[in-house]
Formats: structure tokens, sequence, C-alpha cells
């Protein structure tokens, strides 16, 4: 059974991140074959199911405003290219933007609350009434990651209509992906991975016996992320001090 494993980077990258920790070394060097190989052995029940093919989407990071990220960036890349961790490294990008809002902070589920007035700070209305009912409003710079969530959905469809692969893997909690792994279940079993440490999302469920049958799905793993990692030299690229 020819496995097609398709990776959401960025969602992958921040849910490790969440997992691990953000300045804790030992996760970021991360090998998706290996990666991919023990999550279908682990947690799938397919037969003689074997790693075929894996797409990496991600978007490059602009060294205008994060030098050192472009960096790093770079340096993994070159890594997983050379050591034919993935077959396709699909590429989106960057859009910089300024973007104003409602002010708010979160609540214990992570959804926003919006921040009213209140002393020390209020805002007066135009009588001179205290307005307590009143929003603020907040201008922030906003960069945004670009395609990666197209790139995903492309790739997992083209090689399952073309018959590429016999069973899918997708690596992400993106709820943009709904439409693309529900047509995917349809035509060969597919596992679906979370990695970050929230809830899956919920347009993302279903039951194992939708479409051809033979689905799962599984939460990402400290563990799993730690001991799935490249070797510390690969060619001429070096794992960056840190990682």
């Amino acid at each position: 059974m020819r496995v097609g494993v398709y990776i959401d980077g960025f969602n992958l990258y921040y849910g490790a991140r969440g997992l691990c920790g953000r300045s804790t070394p030992g996760w970021r060097w991360l090998d998706l074959r290996e990666l991919a190989t023990k999550l279908v052995q682990d947690h799938s029940a397919w037969n003689a199911a074997a790693v075929e093919r894996v797409v990496y989407c991600t978007a490059r990071i602009s060294g205008a405003s994060n030098h050192d990220g472009q960096r790093d960036q770079d340096v993994y890349l070159r890594a997983l290219t050379f050591s034919k961790s993935v077959d396709v490294l699909a590429l989106g990008n960057y859009v910089s933007r300024v973007t104003t809002a409602p002010l708010a902070v979160s609540d214990r589920k992570g959804r926003p609350v919006l921040t009213r007035p209140q002393w020390p700070i209020m805002v007066k209305d135009f009588t001179g009434a205290d307005d307590a009912s009143a929003t603020f409003m907040a201008s922030v710079a906003r960069r945004e990651e670009k395609g990666s969530d197209v790139n995903v959905a492309s790739h997992l469809l083209l090689d399952v209509l073309e018959k590429r692969v016999d069973a899918a893997v997708v690596i992400s909690n993106d709820s943009d992906l709904e439409f693309p792994i529900a047509q995917a279940r349809l035509r060969v079993p597919l596992g679906l991975v979370n990695p970050t440490p929230s809830y899956r999302a919920g347009k993302l469920g279903g039951l194992p016996s939708d479409g051809v049958g033979g689905h799962w799905w599984h939460q990402l793993t400290a563990e799993e992320v730690r001991s799935s990692q490249l070797t510390r030299t690969i060619g001429r690229t070096t794992r960056p001090d840190g990682w």
C-alpha cells in the first residue's frame, strides 16, 4: 500500500513548539519521513503500508523582518532536501500588512473577549459622560502565511485522483481542509494527525467507516516529535545551535 503524507508546515511547526516548548532544544530538526513512517506504523491498521511520498507545504519567511528566521529556515529546507526527507517541497509566501481590529483578550477556550473601558482608562461620549460600552481599536502589523493549505489540498487530491497513492495521511488541524479531506476519504483510507495541543477541529472529524473506510485520527505527541530528528550534520549542513 503506497502512502502519501501531506504536511501543513506552519501548522506542524507551531503545534510542535506548543507540545515541546518554544525555548527547548531537540524538536526543530524534524525528520518528516521518519515521523510519517512512525505515525503510519503505530496508528494505522493498513496492510503492507509504506510511506512513498512526503509533500511538505510551507512558506518562505521574509528576511526583511525576520533575518534569523529566514536563515534558519533555509538551513532546515536544505537539510530536508539533501536527506530526501521530503519528495515535494511546495512553497507559499508571506504577506505583510497592517490590520485594524477591536482590542481583545482570550477566554479559557481561546475565544476573543472585547476589552471595554474601565478606570483608570475611561472613554467619554460627546456629552462628556463615561461610555462603558466603547470599543478600543488597535492597528497592528500582521504577517500572514499564504498558500500552505491550498497546496496541501491540491497535492492530496491530485495524488488521490491520479492514483499515485493508495492511502493518505494529512498532518494539519486546519478546518479549511474539510472539503478536500472529505473527498479523499471517499476514495482512499486517510489518517488525520492533529499536530497541535488543541482539540481537533470539529470539521475534520468523521467515522472510520466513511467512504472507503479504514480512516484514523491521532493527536501528535512531544515524544513522537523528539524521537524523529535528522542527524546533526547532513552533507555540508549542520543543525543550528539550540535546535
